[in-house]
């Protein structure tokens, strides 16, 4: 999942700074900002993935008294 959201996030830095008529300096920055928003992105899936799992390992202790 992160790489797909990593994927498309360069995707779209990238065809924007190719259809536009910025200067280099700033396509680069906007692929730096992609990357950024992308590891916030999989941070936030990381968290989420490991309350899941702490919510399914205390469901399960709750089952089993």
């Amino acid at each position: 999942m992160r790489k797909l959201i990593l994927a498309a996030v360069a995707g779209t830095a990238f065809a924007l700074a190719g259809c536009s008529e910025k200067p280099a300096d700033t396509a680069t920055e906007a692929a730096s900002e992609a990357a950024d928003a992308s590891a916030d992105a999989s941070a936030a899936a990381a968290d989420a993935s490991a309350s899941a799992s702490e919510a399914a390992a205390d469901a399960s202790a709750a089952a089993k008294m």
